[in-house]
């Protein structure tokens, strides 16, 4: 397990540059859930370190495979200083940890809520996942383990995320495009959804 953590961290390394900080979040029968930060010019980056530890399981099968399985870690980036985001370090974890305490499956398209704004005064208490590939590439690991995916996290209002539910993550995804949404404000309102 843990080799599979070093590779992965220094995959965020090579994509995202050194981290300026991390923090640690345990819950109660579950694997130690790492938030790394990592500073891109004005834009800050929250990238999971922990979730892939083991691969996803659907929660219908009997017994959990130990070495087959998707495997994926979250990535949230946002304008820095704009608001006080790194209080979203506990609900980054909180997500991370869902696999492994509720038995999803954390795939592009899914809707991710914390139930709470994700940082204090976020209109935002929801994400919504994206596709894998773009700012961190996928990590290959040994047969027959499945690459680490590393997803990004796009922060939904709960009126973007009962239209998504309606309409679908594309349907979402173009209304922004459509609109020139700026996904990484931390302070952004919801989209038009006429």
């Amino acid at each position: 397990m843990s080799d599979v953590l070093e590779l992965i961290e220094a995959r965020l390394r090579t994509a995202l540059g050194e981290p300026d900080a991390r923090a640690a979040v345990t819950f109660l029968g579950t694997d130690r859930i790492e938030v790394l930060r990592f500073v891109d010019g004005d834009v800050l980056r929250y990238a999971t370190l922990g979730m892939s530890a083991r691969p996803m399981a659907d929660p219908t099968a009997v017994v959990a495979d130990p070495l087959r399985g998707p495997r994926a870690e979250l990535v949230l980036s946002v304008r820095a200083g704009r608001a006080d985001t790194d209080k979203a370090l506990r609900p980054l974890a909180v997500l991370a940890a869902a696999p492994q305490v509720e038995g999803v499956i954390v795939a592009p398209g899914a809707s991710l809520d914390v139930g709470d704004p994700l940082w204090p005064g976020a209109p935002f208490t929801s994400v919504l996942v994206g596709a894998a590939g773009g700012l961190v590439e996928d990590l290959e690991l040994d047969e027959p383990r499945d690459p680490v995916r590393f997803l990004p996290l796009l922060p939904m209002t709960p009126n973007e995320a009962a239209w998504k539910r309606v309409h679908g993550a594309e349907a979402l995804q173009a209304r922004w495009l459509e609109r020139g949404t700026d996904l990484r404000d931390p302070l952004r309102t919801g989209v038009a959804l006429d």
